[in-house]
């Protein structure tokens, strides 16, 4: 079973430098072309506290993923939902294991549930690069040493225990990470550095978001690309 990191209480501020360069391109039927160039501000006290639905907006997308509109969050996410814009963030420790977190209890959708390092909405006209990043720190008090694009995915994930849906245009990227974790507990309950051997059987024991498996099978060439073949 992988076991969570204790984290680090003494730890200086956030490193929020993201190195974003990445040699080679990736090899997938997806949209891989991985853009590095921008750079990267994150506000880690933007920060919201979680529990009851926020109004938040959200970009609402057509079907070639051009904005078209937008929307408060909770009700983009109620049957029959609304297609809008997301992204899921992957990363990586020296060691090639990833990072994943337990959604915290408070959350009002899919609390408690193992997923990915970081998932979340751009604000209105905010770059998906620059939402995963701040989204990252703001949940695991940690900034990307490196952050790159791979990709996007398209899909409608109905979460029966919620009663939500999941109709989502996500942009994917993955990434480093090198300094110490101190995670939000407002937002995450618990985190862990997993193997492949291991991500599985964690799959098999515990729960995991609607969306996880849909992502990490899209995201993984530029998994393959940072963290080798063993994914």
């Amino acid at each position: 079973m992988p076991q969570s990191l204790p984290t680090d209480p003494t730890a200086a501020g956030l490193d929020t430098g993201l190195d974003t360069g990445l040699a080679g391109g990736l090899d997938s039927d997806l949209d891989t072309g991985l853009d590095t160039g921008l750079d990267v501000e994150t506000d880690v006290d933007a920060a919201g506290a979680t529990g009851a639905p926020e109004e938040i907006l959200l970009e609402l997308v057509d079907d070639e993923g051009v904005t078209i509109g937008t929307a408060e969050k909770h009700w983009a996410h109620q049957q029959p939902g609304r297609l809008h814009r997301a992204f899921s963030v992957f990363l990586f420790d020296r060691q090639g294991r990833m990072l994943l977190q337990r959604r915290a209890l408070g959350k009002y959708h899919s609390p408690g549930v193992w997923s990915n390092t970081c998932c979340g909405h751009p604000y209105p006209d905010e770059p998906p690069f620059v939402a995963a990043a701040r989204r990252t720190a703001e949940e695991l008090g940690v900034a990307p040493a490196l952050l790159c694009e791979a990709g996007t995915v398209r899909y409608d994930l109905p979460d029966e225990a919620s009663g939500l849906i999941e109709r989502e245009w996500n942009h994917l990227f993955v990434g480093l990470v090198t300094a110490p974790v101190r995670p939000n507990p407002d937002e995450v309950d618990d985190y862990a550095f997993v193997t492949a051997g291991e991500l599985r059987e964690l799959e098999a024991e515990r729960p995991f978001s609607v969306w996880f498996r849909t992502v990490f099978e899209a995201a993984l060439p530029g998994i393959r690309e940072i963290a080798g073949n063993d994914w």
